[in-house]
């Protein structure tokens, strides 16, 4: 801004004694100082939306540079995991081929793909949520026994029926 010395002030403030006159000075010099205070504030207030402008635009740089760099990253990791697949089944149909041309074992030493088995009708009671030492200390019954087989159970040995 503009440099003022002393002496520059003191004729400024002579001036300004002659011109305006004893009894208005001070109230011009207070209204003056408020313009000097409005005009710094309002420069301050400039200055700092500058520098929010420009630490916007770094971190606008920043972030375009992070976006960049995750999606290098993000591009390279698809590329191996595509590759890494790729390269699984090439071996599972080579596998695959060389197992179901031979006779089950392959010429490596591999054992064969086991074969899909359906779960017999028990598969349910083998799934139960109660141990089979609980079922028993308690008596529930684990098979399913028509009433005549259980009667026949039951019976005494020996025993005729009276028919």
């Amino acid at each position: 801004m503009i440099d003022f010395g002393f002496d520059k002030l003191a004729l400024i403030g002579a001036v300004a004694l002659i011109v305006i006159g004893p009894e208005k000075l001070p109230r011009v010099a207070r209204t003056v100082g408020h313009m000097l205070g409005k005009a710094q504030r309002y420069v301050a207030d400039v200055k700092a939306e500058v520098n929010r402008s420009i630490e916007l635009d770094e971190l606008k740089k920043m972030k375009s540079q992070f976006e960049n760099a995750a999606r290098d990253v993000e591009k390279s990791v698809k590329d191996e995991v595509q590759q890494a697949s790729a390269s699984l089944e090439s071996s599972w149909t080579e596998l695959q081929s060389s197992s179901s041309g031979s006779t089950g074992v392959s010429h490596e030493g591999l054992q064969p793909l086991p074969q899909y088995k359906h779960p017999k009708k028990r598969w349910r009671l083998k799934r139960g949520a109660m141990p089979q030492w609980y079922k028993q200390r308690q008596g529930i019954r684990t098979r399913a026994q028509s009433g005549a087989a259980r009667v026949a159970r039951f019976r005494p040995p020996g025993h005729k029926t009276g028919r």
